[in-house]
């Protein structure tokens, strides 16, 4: 889970990345029609419908596989929300609950968080054109609550994979931390 005071990735791709560790959080509180508290969108007419961005970590696995890249940090992305085990691509349009154990957090699925492309720079070489379409969805706050890091229960009209069905979805975690 991550949310930002500032934007991390400024200027151009290619220059030094700065250290993103302090953006990491085991805890966002969500306002309705704000967004998330301390993050730079919240609040922001311009994101409106864009206040909470969800990505699927396997997006992020299968990137890595076809680049032939070692596994990347599911948070250089700059995704608030980084699940394992959701059909995120599919939640454009759709009411969705994430349950943390804390109360459920209405959100509602929009327009695609498209890469950009500062993706080559941190992640590898051709991960910007790779993540286009699986870049993940951003959200609309439709209700107040908290998510926390650890396992979340997904509500939502989309169905999961048979396999997957009545599982819990997962944060994403660095491999080895």
């Amino acid at each position: 889970m991550l949310a930002s005071p500032e934007h991390r990735y400024a200027g151009r791709p290619g220059t030094t990345v700065p250290d993103r560790a302090a953006d990491r959080r085991i805890r966002l509180e969500v306002r309705a029609g704000v967004g998330i508290v301390g993050d730079r969108y919240a609040g922001r007419p311009a994101h409106r419908d864009a206040q909470v961005t969800v990505l699927a970590v396997e997006s992020l696995e299968s990137l890595a596989g076809e680049l032939g890249a070692a596994p990347f940090d599911p948070l250089l992305p700059r995704r608030n929300v980084v699940l394992r085990g959701a059909e995120v691509e599919a939640l454009r349009g759709q009411e969705l609950v994430l349950d943390c154990g804390a109360g459920p957090v209405l959100l509602r699925g929009g327009r695609p968080a498209h890469p950009c492309a500062w993706m080559d720079t941190v992640l590898a070489s051709g991960a910007h054109r790779g993540l286009r379409g699986r870049g993940g969805v951003r959200c609309a706050a439709l209700s107040d609550g908290v998510l926390r890091l650890g396992a979340a229960v997904l509500r939502s009209a989309v169905p999961l994979d048979a396999a997957r069905a009545g599982e819990p979805v997962r944060p994403a975690t660095r491999r080895g931390a």
